[in-house]
């Protein structure tokens, strides 16, 4: 018999420890290690295993196409790359209330409507529970086969012996446990087993497997950072709990492209596609206001369109206020000291809110330009010019830089109504539909929206005319 060990694991990173302490080495999360007790092999076990060979293959050998199930929900195809792809494992996660629960059961009703079998597995509700969510989004009918299970034995037991299923949901991840261990569920043991055991079941079946992962404060997913290596798609619904638009994004994808975005509505009826985000992002804006610019960005291959607002004012404080919504703080931080040493603005002494409308959150620095646009308005009290759109990094010197696919955002504006882009120096595309600024130093975005007797706009084109 196997002879059982104790160790100290810490539930947020998968670090061992030696002995139990209050504050983890590795990740600094506090009350966070937990004693755990495993088998150990027996020594030398590995290695007297006589192991089986296998052959090796080449890079030109023939390579066949991805299969894919299109579930008919276009938003969330775009984001797992077209379909999910059979004998995959997918990591959904998200704050709680967010609507993974919502999504999947509408994902697992439209692929059950097309003749696919499907299974809902809960660990946090009963069944009655969720056939109340099915009759409220009107999804009662969708043949979908619904169980309240925790034991991964047994869940595997049941689908071997049914029907072969199509499409496997788990919800969550964190309930499910292994009963040869003895850790609780939740722990670093029980997570990384359990979805050790549905990898296995899909690989060698060719189902699909759909794990729903909570999430730390920090937005994090639960449990080791290997569960996240283990699975081939990792998504995150994200947005606010009071916001209508919740944005789907991949950021692991081994069948599709990263950092690809869906975005839905949370209704009545559960989660509406978005089909033109930029529309929506931009229903409610004003360009009369100062310190509000439109940036032309890309989230994947999608363009997109964000109204990016900006507030500065006098601070009381010794220190002024940073507050920042849907951006990265850092880069804030060095905007406003390009803007301070380069081109001779006062901000320092002043607090500064950013917000990016509509619950996006930007990550690309090709924001650059349309912040420093909205700060430079909030500052002088001038509106941008109408109908423009902003994008380019802002290099430490004050040069603006080129960003990709400039093309697809000029044409992304120009199909919203737009006429005008300030973008970066550089070859592209001749559009009759939208005039374009170039700049090659922040500088000149500054002169541009400096207030003046008429109000106009100079141009830095050849031409050298005043642009009213």
């Amino acid at each position: 018999m196997a002879r059982r060990s104790s160790r100290h694991v810490c539930q947020e990173c998968g670090a061992l420890a030696a002995k139990w302490s209050g504050r983890c080495d590795s990740c600094g999360a506090w009350n966070s290690i937990i004693e755990e007790s495993e088998p150990i092999a027996p020594p030398g076990a590995v290695a007297s295993a006589s192991g089986r060979r296998f052959e090796f293959d080449t890079l030109d050998g023939p390579a066949k196409p991805t299969p894919r199930s299109v579930v008919g929900i276009p938003e969330f195809d775009r984001v797992c790359g077209g379909g999910l792809v059979p004998g995959s494992v997918l990591l959904v996660g998200g704050d709680p209330g967010i609507g993974k629960s919502t999504l999947l059961l509408q994902v697992a009703a439209a692929l059950a409507r097309l003749g696919a079998p499907c299974a809902y597995l809960s660990g946090e509700e009963a069944v009655d529970q969720i056939r109340m969510r099915a009759r409220r989004l009107a999804l009662s009918e969708s043949p979908v086969r619904l169980a309240a299970a925790t034991d991964v034995r047994d869940i595997l037991a049941t689908l071997g012996s049914e029907d072969p299923v199509q499409v496997v949901v788990v919800d969550s991840v964190q309930t499910m446990f292994v009963d040869s261990l003895e850790s609780a569920p939740g722990t670093v043991a029980q997570v990384r087993a359990a979805a050790q055991s549905f990898i296995r079941f899909a690989k060698t079946t060719g189902a699909v497997v759909v794990l729903v992962g909570h999430v730390t404060k920090e937005g994090q997913i639960a449990g080791p950072r290997v569960l996240e290596h283990m699975v081939d798609t990792v998504l995150y619904l994200e947005g606010e709990r009071g916001h209508q638009f919740r944005i789907l994004r991949a950021v692991k994808n081994r069948f599709g492209p990263t950092d690809e975005i869906g975005v839905f509505e949370m209704t009545d009826m559960g989660l509406a596609e978005v089909v033109n985000p930029s529309a929506l992002f931009l229903t409610e804006r004003s360009s009369a206001i100062s310190g509000a610019a439109v940036h032309a960005g890309i989230e994947g291959t999608r363009p997109v369109l964000v109204e990016i607002q900006a507030l500065v004012s006098p601070s009381v404080l010794a220190t002024p206020r940073r507050a920042v919504v849907g951006w990265d703080t850092s880069r804030l931080a060095m905007i406003v000291a390009v803007l301070e040493a380069r081109c001779g603005l006062s901000l320092f002494g002043n607090d500064i809110y950013l917000n990016v409308a509509g619950g996006l959150r930007i990550g690309e620095p090709g924001a650059d330009l349309a912040v420093a646009g909205a700060l430079v308005s909030a500052h002088t009290g001038t509106s941008v010019p109408e109908a423009s759109v902003f994008f380019g990094e802002v290099g430490l010197s004050g040069d603006v830089r080129p960003v990709s696919q400039a093309d697809n955002r000029l044409a992304e504006a120009a199909k919203l109504g737009f006429s005008r882009a300030v973008t970066p120096p550089g070859k592209r595309r001749k559009s009759r539909d939208i005039r374009i600024t170039p700049i090659e130093r922040l500088r000149e975005l500054v002169d541009m929206l400096r207030p003046s007797p008429t109000n106009g706009i100079v141009d830095p084109d050849s031409s050298g005319h005043r642009h009213g």
